[in-house]
């Protein structure tokens, strides 16, 4: 009997997945719905139909799905019906609600395991907790297919367990992602049941999580709340925009706190309430405080400021010490997915943001002397 929270349990069940097959991405489907989350929430009610075992009936209704895929995502609890966990013998009547949790990272087929350092935070049998760097994208995709952090996590389960087919890697591990020019805290599952969990728990916006970002402008209030749908930008589609209105994109909301004022620029701390793709550099953008040094939303001009060269030089010296969107994911907090406990973890402020609030804190104190 294998230990599921094992090395041998990967080695068991090499193509376990929580996806319940290898399932065609809706392109469209990720282009208006973007999330920082990977899972997403399929809902069905059964109608009038024969009784049907529930692994066969689910076969039935998703493209592409195998029985064996379907068992094993019962099995790792990414299914219940009428709120609660079945078994694959289960048969269904009319009026249950199903509702599994699928995955909707774009595809990647081939993870190749690469030695590229991690700074690992936490480590146990069931969740990795990770510290990403600036400029590397989490997950491979189009143009990226190495040199992304799960090529470092494969390399680091392979050091785990050598005999570990490289080709058979588990991908279930990533339940959420970050920006590639964000820094910060990342959990990573490291069994099916654990994804299930962590992802049911970023579904109800459990998960504590609070971002550090320099932005553009003196905000008016110390604190406050910013509730406006995030979605594909119509013309450019790789940039994200608010809609107040709620006519396109996702639900989404931000609370923020003022930590440090520059005049010109100012220290927040953002709390996420849902967690949409570029949210906070949205909502930020928003409500006209793009975040500093953000070229993808034109945070990396003097937006506030004055007209002198003197200062035009000053802050091209701070765009040159904090090349990048300066955004970092400070703390994560949730519950253990096997113990239940609450857990909590705080990253401190990479050394480009210290050296760049340094430069903004000797600024101001120069201007005022």
């Amino acid at each position: 009997m294998f230990n599921r929270y094992s090395n041998a349990w990967f080695k068991k069940n090499p193509y376990s997945s929580p996806t319940f097959a290898n399932m065609e991405h809706d392109p469209e489907l990720l282009n208006d719905e973007p999330s920082e989350e990977l899972y997403e929430r399929k809902t069905f009610t059964v109608g009038r139909e024969e009784p049907l075992r529930i692994d066969k009936w689910i076969q039935q209704h998703l493209e592409n799905a195998t029985r064996n895929k379907v068992q094993q995502g019962i099995e790792a609890v990414f299914l219940t019906v009428n709120g609660k966990t079945v078994k694959n013998n289960y048969k269904i009547k009319q009026g249950d609600e199903i509702v599994l949790l699928s995955f909707i990272n774009p595809d990647y087929t081939v993870v190749k395991p690469e030695p590229i350092p991690l700074n690992i935070v936490f480590e146990d049998d069931a969740i990795l907790v990770l510290n990403k760097p600036a400029n590397m994208v989490v997950h491979p995709g189009v143009g990226n297919y190495t040199g992304t952090l799960l090529n470092g996590i494969a390399y680091h389960f392979i050091q785990q367990n050598p005999s570990l087919d490289e080709d058979a890697l588990p991908r279930y591990g990533l339940v959420h992602r970050i920006d590639k020019n964000t820094t910060g805290l990342l959990v990573v599952a490291k069994t099916p049941e654990a994804a299930s969990n962590l992802a049911k728990q970023f579904f109800n916006h459990t998960v504590s999580r609070k971002y550090v970002a320099l932005v553009w402008g003196n905000l008016e209030n110390d604190e406050g709340r910013i509730e406006a749908h995030v979605g594909r930008h119509e013309r450019f589609r790789k940039m994200f925009t608010a809609y107040p209105e709620g006519e396109s994109g996702k639900h989404a909301v931000t609370h923020y706190k003022v930590l440090q004022r520059f005049h010109y620029v100012t220290l927040v701390e953002c709390v996420l309430e849902t967690g949409r793709t570029h949210q906070i550099r949205v909502h930020m953008k928003h409500i006209g405080h793009t975040l500093f040094n953000d070229w993808e939303y034109g945070g990396d001009k003097i937006l506030k400021g004055t007209v002198y060269a003197k200062y035009k030089q000053f802050v091209d010296n701070c765009f040159a010490i904090c090349p990048r969107c300066a955004l970092h994911a400070k703390t994560l907090g949730f519950k253990h997915p096997v113990t239940n406990e609450d857990v909590f973890f705080e990253s401190p402020l990479p050394e480009d943001m210290v050296l760049l609030i340094e430069k903004w804190s000797g600024y101001m104190k120069d201007r005022n002397e």
